[in-house]
């Protein structure tokens, strides 16, 4: 589900915990998942720590052509980079979550979230991204909502807000399942598949979050 700017690690079936093969190229990708740590839950997916040990596998979803078509990059960005920047990650004041997927006969790891927050102001924006072999399973909004009970039960934010650009119409449907509203636009702020287009505003506030909580104190 593509967010504020929308994700392929292909794990084979008989993958070992215990060992890498790096890839030649990442359709070909054979990655080390560690045990998963599992802070949230529902019947299908999971919300636990970012984590250095998974960099490869987060950076292999970035350069998928539908990720970076839905988050409005023009370009990939090599993994040396990707490496480095995962130590800034790590220390600054962002909340990343690894999404897992429970769908099958173990977790498998199949998104990140996150919350950009303004602690100021306690809102924050929202950027997820779905691995693509984990699209279509209702994760990302499954993950969002998961997110928004964390957010507004444990962070304490009163609002959090997205953008998406306006032709992502599954990506927009998946937000407004989660509990987001559409409150304006930017015109022209963005490009889709070579074409200007306009950006959608969504938020969801505290005080219109009704639905169940997974958190427990």
């Amino acid at each position: 589900m593509p967010g504020s700017r929308p994700q392929t690690a292909r794990l084979s079936p008989n993958h070992s915990r215990h060992s890498t093969t790096r890839p030649h190229s990442p359709s070909e990708a054979t990655i080390t998942t560690p045990e998963p740590i599992l802070w949230i839950k529902d019947d299908i997916c999971a919300l636990g720590p970012y984590q250095a040990e998974l960099v490869e596998t987060y950076w292999t979803w970035e350069q998928d052509p539908a990720v970076l078509v839905g988050y409005g990059r023009q370009e990939p960005e090599s993994l040396e980079a990707r490496t480095e920047g995962m130590g800034h990650q790590l220390r600054g004041d962002n909340i990343r979550f690894t999404i897992w997927d429970l769908t099958g006969e173990a977790p498998e790891p199949a998104g990140v979230a996150t919350l950009l927050p303004d602690h100021s102001v306690r809102t924050a924006e929202y950027v997820i991204l779905i691995a693509p072999q984990a699209r279509n399973k209702g994760l990302g909004t499954a993950a969002t909502r998961l997110t928004l009970d964390y957010a507004f039960h444990i962070t304490n934010l009163r609002m959090v807000w997205l953008k998406v650009l306006a032709p992502n119409a599954a990506g927009i449907r998946a937000y407004e399942k989660a509990g987001f509203r559409t409150v304006g636009s930017l015109r022209e702020a963005g490009y889709w598949l070579g074409k200007v287009c306009d950006e959608v505003i969504m938020d969801a506030l505290a005080s219109d979050h009704a639905g169940p909580s997974v958190v427990r104190a």
